[in-house]
């Protein structure tokens, strides 16, 4: 059996920032309950247990929002302590977290330091395109804000990515915010492409990133990676290690670059589970973890078809020289297309990218085969 992977959302669709292109805000606005509330112990009890229960060698319990923190601190010290009284296989276990980061004081750097939770915090570049799009409830931006956290995570060795929204502002800026990044010391790097709202035609947001503009910044962000790594600066950034992944062994550790969705389970407050992040929506219930085994949703997911081929990319698609490295990309982004042909958004931007780093990609994929 596979290692079971739970991404939990203790606090809904609820949050603390109000950021222009959030597009768990859009989900909820799609759903005949927006909000689920606060996940309470009970419905926290069942997830952990019968997610230990069926686990057979390890299990990721990862938090998401929303904002995730706002469920507060005992929350996530009871999730810890479950997790220890319903581990009689003794698995492993691993905890993770994704929070905007705003206005989380020490007490929550020493728990994640303590407990060793992996967390990811939003930080859009400099403060000039972070404060574009992520503001506070009163419309103010947060950056300042975020870097206290940050600053209080360094502090007690709180182990942390950056995950950073390719958007318009941040797309074009990228040369600043890839050298503010490394003068902070970030060296695990996450870049996000930024959704439109699924009924919204693509590109058409002001925050929105194109094909073209994306492509630039990957093609961008390449280059500026490359010769750091060149020099022996390494930093790690998931998208570019994940392709040197696919060269030297076929497989990604990121869903999206596989070419097929992998089996989640999205863990709404109210105990129910979705297929995807990006499809918590009703017609995707799989089944509530309060009344059903992951046997039954499991079960439902086969039958809802989401990892079903068709939804494999077209035949185009699968034909192109740099499908072995794409794969179609997310299923998210060939929704975003509004064709028939299921082709990803941002084909065109994967194949400047592809155009423009693949001989220096496969290069250093050779030099790792050799020295491994």
């Amino acid at each position: 059996m596979p290692p079971v992977n739970l991404l939990i959302k203790p606090a809904s669709g609820m949050c603390n920032m109000r950021c222009h292109y959030c597009f768990y805000h859009d989900i909820t606005e799609k759903r005949e309950q927006g909000s689920y509330g606060f996940m309470s112990e009970e419905t926290l009890k069942n997830v952990i247990k019968k997610s230990l229960d069926y686990a057979d060698t390890s299990c990721t319990i990862a938090f998401q929002g929303g904002e995730p923190t706002l469920a507060g601190l005992p929350f996530f010290e009871e999730a810890v302590r479950l997790s220890k009284e319903y581990n009689n296989k003794n698995l492993e276990i691993h905890f993770a977290l994704q929070t905007n980061g705003y206005g989380l004081g020490p007490e929550w750097a020493e728990f994640f330091a303590r407990e060793h939770f992996l967390v990811g915090i939003s930080v859009d570049g400099t403060i000039h395109t972070h404060d574009a799009y992520r503001k506070n409830g009163n419309g103010s931006g947060t950056f300042l804000n975020i870097m206290k956290t940050v600053d209080c995570f360094n502090r007690y060795g709180v182990e942390y990515n950056i995950l950073t929204v390719v958007n318009r502002r941040t797309a074009s800026s990228i040369g600043k915010i890839y050298r503010y990044y490394k003068k902070m010391g970030f060296s695990y790097l996450q870049f996000i492409p930024c959704l439109d709202p699924l009924d919204a035609a693509p590109g058409t947001m002001e925050y929105s990133l194109t094909p073209e503009l994306y492509g630039q910044f990957l093609c961008d962000l390449f280059d500026l990676w490359y010769e750091d790594f060149s020099a022996g600066r390494e930093i790690y950034i998931r998208q570019f290690y994940n392709y040197l992944s696919l060269l030297l062994t076929g497989k990604a550790e990121a869903c999206d670059m596989n070419g097929f969705c992998s089996i989640q389970n999205v863990i709404e407050a109210d105990g129910e589970v979705y297929p995807c992040d990006f499809f918590v929506l009703d017609e995707y219930k799989l089944g509530n973890l309060n009344n059903a085994g992951f046997d039954e949703i499991h079960k439902k997911r086969m039958e809802i078809g989401f990892l079903s081929p068709q939804k494999a990319p077209d035949s185009q698609c699968q034909a192109c020289t740099y499908s072995p490295l794409c794969r179609g990309g997310c299923y998210r982004h060939r929704v975003m297309s509004l064709e028939e042909t299921s082709r990803n958004y941002f084909c065109k931007s994967y194949q400047m990218f592809f155009d423009h780093c693949l001989p220096r990609l496969m290069q250093i994929a050779e030099k790792i085969n050799h020295s491994s």
